[in-house]
């Protein structure tokens, strides 16, 4: 196997089980304590549910850019609502510090790891089509031709 495929395979395992593993901590909280909070129980299913869905469909095969910018569009939600919630509130749901401890440090990691890693294999793909293409050629030319005799 080629270097530049395990590498892309690496990366899009590694990134479907952060993501996964973010959305059992939102699914683990919304069990727990959470699912009695107006709008934002649902929201953490939610949460959930669209990162077990994202990652399955990213162990398929190498998914399309679509794909891979809503697993990124997930991950940079869950993390506004975390930053949210601790300073201006979520419809009127406020949390202070890491707390739930240890779900808050957790989610935050692996969601900054989710997105890190989608960073990554991002760059390598686009490194990847650069390197298959032809490059482009701006034609030469032939400057004698196109000059006129003095005269």
């Amino acid at each position: 196997m080629k270097p530049d495929r395990l590498l892309a395979r690496t990366l899009r395992s590694a990134s479907a089980a952060t993501l996964a593993a973010g959305g059992y901590i939102h699914a683990q909280l919304y069990v727990d304590e959470y699912r009695f909070i107006h709008i934002i129980g649902p929201l953490f299913l939610l949460q959930a549910s669209a990162s077990f869905a994202l990652a399955t469909l990213l162990l398929m095969g190498t998914p399309p850019l679509l794909l891979r910018a809503a697993a990124a569009g997930v991950t940079l939600g869950a993390l506004a609502g975390f930053a949210a919630s601790r300073t201006v509130g979520v419809f009127g749901f406020t949390e202070h510090g890491l707390q739930p401890a240890p779900q808050a440090v957790l989610s935050l990691l692996t969601e900054t790891g989710t997105l890190l890693l989608l960073a990554i294999w991002q760059m390598t793909v686009t490194k990847q089509h650069r390197a298959a293409g032809t490059p482009v050629r701006t034609p030469v030319w032939d400057r004698a031709a196109t000059r006129t005799p003095p005269g």
